[in-house]
Formats: structure tokens, C-alpha cells, sequence
């Protein structure tokens, strides 16, 4: 992964097939393993089956997708009796503090807001900023420097259009409406480069709408202030042991190559 812009750096990464896997693990946290498990109980996973490739409904409507799969790994490493159960995204949170599950797996942001009320692990996943451009056009990587005049495609009033204005100043932002407009520019050549969410960039990019017009350029972009500090396992503040056991299963999966296997299967094109 690129340095940010400002010095502002990004999680360590692994390749794999061409694939950029992400690292958000702490190595040293590999010696504050936990000695014991959580009691012998189920415990309840609770997603949202609309939002693919993280959580989504598979063809026999069980709920699947990366956070799902990765959840249902944490299981198996931790050796637990689980349950997945899909609710509708927005009661997700009110379920968990209603003691309706035990443990959210959704892509809900980590905010003040949300530690304020409950526990959550380390970033699993997180949202990075991307630039894309045409494949031929041999236009340069994106820096400060390389964008002077070239034209951006931004959604107008977002964090990615904040970002751009304040750190590529010389580059001349053209805001859109939503990011499909902006992508359908690029697609005509009618932008430079489209600076974006990563995710949403690159379910384009893998898709049929994009043709094979386009592809990322340079690296990625997770300054918190912007774009957050991505999504964890969310547990009720007086389930501490649990969330310390998710925290570590969490790291045990990276070290052991199963984040790797899922995130491989999840995002052919990877956000990173």
C-alpha cells in the first residue's frame, strides 16, 4: 500500500495472485494472546443480508459474504457454538443492546458514538479512498504534483471531494451527483481520474458496466478523519471476555492465512 499524502501512512499489505490483501493487525499483539476461552454457550451473530460482498443473502438465502464468512471462521478458531441471524441493517445495534445476539457482523463504522455504547475489535475491513483511471490513457500516478490540471471526478459534498480539495489542490475537481455519473465519465474519457470509495470502485471496475476501461492507480487513502476507522466485531460493553476472544481470533485468522483465503474469494479486485 502507497504512503498517504502528508506523511499519513497505511496499514502494512500482502500480495497474493495480484490481489492486495490488507494487514490492519498489530504484530506485537501476538504476545497478549488470551490463555482461556469463553465459556461453553452459542453465541449469536446478527448481519445484514443487502450489502455484498460483505453480507448478503446467498442463493438459499443464508446469509453469507466476507464479514460472514470471517465470523463464522472466528467460530471455528475459537471453537464456539454460533448462530447467524440476518435483521434489517438499521435495527442491527438497538437488537444487540436489547441482548438479541451477542455480537454484530456488519459493516457498521467505528465511531465515538458507537464506543461510547458498546465494544468492538480491532478494523477487520476499512474504507479506502482510491484513485481510477482509463487503462489507456498513461496518464501518471496520482501526487500533488501529477494532478496539476488534470481533471478529478468527485461526489460532490462527500469526505473523497474534502480530501481531494485539501490535498491535491492544483487538480481541478469536477463534482457529480452520485459516483455512477462520475463513473460513466470516466468511462467516456471525459474525466482524468475518478477519486472515489475503494469498494464501491472496485465492484465497478471487476464489473460488466466498466467494460475493462479502468483500473486503480496508485495507493489507497485511510486518513481516519475522513474516511474513518473502518468496521469491527461489535459485543455489549458487559461482554468484555468475548470481545478480547474475537480480538484474538481475529488476529490468529491473519497470521494463520484464513483472512487471506476469504478475503481472496470475496474481492477478486481488491479496494487496497
Amino acid at each position: 500500500m502507497a504512503a498517504l499524502v502528508c506523511g499519513l501512512g497505511s496499514a502494512p499489505a500482502a500480495r497474493a495472485e495480484g490481489v492486495t490483501i490488507p494487514n490492519f493487525w498489530n504484530p506485537r499483539a501476538r504476545q497478549e494472546r488470551m490463555e482461556t476461552q469463553p465459556s461453553a454457550r452459542t453465541v449469536r451473530f446478527l448481519t445484514d443480508d443487502d450489502f455484498p460482498p460483505l453480507h448478503f443473502a446467498g442463493p438459499d438465502g443464508t446469509p453469507t459474504g466476507f464479514v460472514v464468512e470471517l465470523a463464522r471462521a472466528v467460530c471455528e478458531r475459537l471453537a464456539m457454538t454460533c448462530t447467524v441471524q440476518a435483521r434489517r441493517f438499521d435495527t442491527l445495534l438497538d437488537a444487540l443492546a436489547d441482548r438479541q445476539g451477542d455480537v454484530v457482523a456488519a459493516a457498521i463504522p467505528l465511531t465515538p458514538a458507537l464506543r461510547a455504547r458498546f465494544l468492538a475489535t480491532r478494523p477487520y475491513f476499512r474504507w479506502p479512498a482510491r484513485f481510477a483511471a482509463r487503462t489507456d490513457k498513461g496518464l501518471p500516478a496520482p501526487s500533488a504534483t501529477a494532478l496539476a490540471d488534470r481533471s478529478v471526478g468527485v461526489v460532490g459534498g462527500t469526505a473523497h471531494a474534502a480530501y481531494l480539495r485539501a490535498f491535491f489542490p492544483k487538480a481541478t475537481a469536477k463534482d457529480f451527483t452520485d459516483l455512477a455519473t462520475a463513473e460513466g465519465a470516466l468511462r467516456r474519457g471525459e474525466v482524468d481520474y475518478v477519486f472515489a470509495d475503494g469498494l464501491n470502485l472496485a465492484l465497478w471496475i471487476g464489473g460488466v458496466d466498466a467494460g475493462g476501461c479502468c483500473a486503480f492507480t496508485g495507493g489507497d487513502y485511510l486518513e481516519n478523519r475522513y474516511f474513518g476507522e473502518g468496521i469491527g466485531l461489535v459485543t455489549r460493553p458487559d461482554d468484555p471476555a468475548l470481545a478480547r476472544a474475537l480480538d484474538d481470533a481475529l488476529q490468529r485468522l491473519w497470521d494463520e492465512g484464513k483472512y487471506a483465503e476469504l478475503y481472496l474469494r470475496f474481492f477478486p479486485v481488491s479496494p487496497f
